[in-house]
């Protein structure tokens, strides 16, 4: 079979680090896991256009590998018979499939996976790094000791604590459940989520986390908003200008799910009025990000409030032999005829496996929840 795999260039940092296994150089290390068995592995990081070699080469490729660090698009176009007339098989080396488009992947019975859970652990780290880089006031303070200037006063008017503060998560699943969990010794005023899934009972007493219905009630009572769910119909473009005048002024919002999930010029506008006093997080609407992409340049009117990075949460150097690993097992388990873990299955047989790309009925439609409701 002929396995394509769409995964970012390392560069020297590759050739010096074997364990940036996500990389093409690295090749998620299954080069010769698949090769000995006869298969054909074709890796690369060129994606875009008809022209790419991920475009030319799926006309018979088995099996697309690719990861939510440098997404090869997988639309409806390419899935369709005339583009991809031999794909069985979609696995995203890590988690989140959003590049996919699983309506398109149902109806031509392609099984899409990917590794679930293998970096909720190094996300979930990032995202209250970012909370405290911003809440903190970082980025300014470093900035002025490596610019070689010395004010205290102008870093610290802008500098808080994160304890006595709320926080609120859109999303409490293994991300989003394990940033309450991380929060909870910093002895916030109350910490709050927004999932149309309850946390378990007894994990909700644990954490004291309170549940709320409607999402502009619970930003509007957040210092701190942060987003983790997935990315679908019924998230894409969730944060926007609307959403934002619900914001307690002066309230900080961290993303570290996908950047689709926030308008960007509408995030960018908020942080630039001083509506929202940052925006950090690592993903964007666009991977790579144009460089003129306004969460680039973003200040708010003191000059900080901007704590973005490229795509790097999940895939810390001990992620990634997670998600190395999973992506092998998916494909063993695959290649053997044996159930993949269901854990790891997004859509298979025609239908949707699980919920996590929204609330769907029975025949696996989605079914969009009301405004301010999930």
């Amino acid at each position: 079979m002929k396995f394509l795999a769409v995964l970012y260039s390392g560069g020297k940092a590759a050739e010096e680090e074997g364990r940036l296994l996500g990389t093409t150089e690295n090749k998620l290390g299954i080069q010769e896991f698949l090769e000995s068995q006869g298969h054909t592995f074709i890796v690369t990081d060129d994606k875009e256009g008809p022209d790419s070699v991920f475009q030319k080469e799926l006309k018979d490729a088995d099996v697309v590998i690719s990861t939510p660090f440098h997404p090869a698009y997988l639309t409806r176009d390419l899935l369709s018979e005339a583009k991809s007339p031999k794909l069985k098989l979609a696995v995203t080396a890590g988690v989140g499939s959003d590049h996919v488009d699983l309506d398109a992947a149902n109806e031509r019975n392609i099984t899409v996976a990917e590794v679930s859970g293998s970096n909720v652990t190094s996300v979930a780290e990032h995202v209250m790094m970012t909370i405290l880089v911003l809440v903190r006031n970082f980025v300014p303070a470093n900035e002025q000791v490596r610019g070689g200037d010395w004010n205290v006063a102008s870093v610290a008017r802008n500098t808080f604590d994160l304890e006595g503060k709320v926080v609120g998560t859109i999303g409490a699943g293994r991300i989003g459940y394990r940033v309450l969990q991380r929060l909870v010794p910093f002895d916030c005023k109350e910490l709050l989520y927004f999932d149309y899934a309850p946390i378990p009972e007894h994990a909700a007493k644990a954490l004291t986390c309170r549940r709320v219905e409607s999402l502009e009630e619970m930003v509007s009572q957040c210092d701190v908003v942060t987003v983790n769910c997935p990315l679908h119909a019924g998230t894409q473009g969730l944060v926007n200008k609307d959403l934002l005048k619900h914001f307690k002024k002066g309230a900080w919002l961290v993303n570290t799910a996908r950047g689709a999930i926030c308008n960007a010029d509408d995030v960018a506008e908020a942080v630039k009025s001083g509506q929202i006093n940052g925006y950090g997080g690592d993903v964007w609407n666009v991977q790579p990000a144009p460089k003129d992409h306004p969460w680039r340049t973003m200040k708010n009117p003191l000059g900080g409030g901007n704590a973005m990075t490229p795509h790097v949460s999940g895939t810390s150097i001990d992620a990634q032999a997670r998600y190395a690993n999973g992506t092998k097992l998916i494909i063993d388990q695959w290649l053997n005829g044996k159930d993949i873990d269901q854990a790891n299955v997004i859509c298979i047989d025609g239908h949707y496996a699980t919920r996590a790309y929204g609330q769907r009925d029975e025949k696996g439609q989605t079914v969009q929840p009301p405004k301010g409701k999930q």
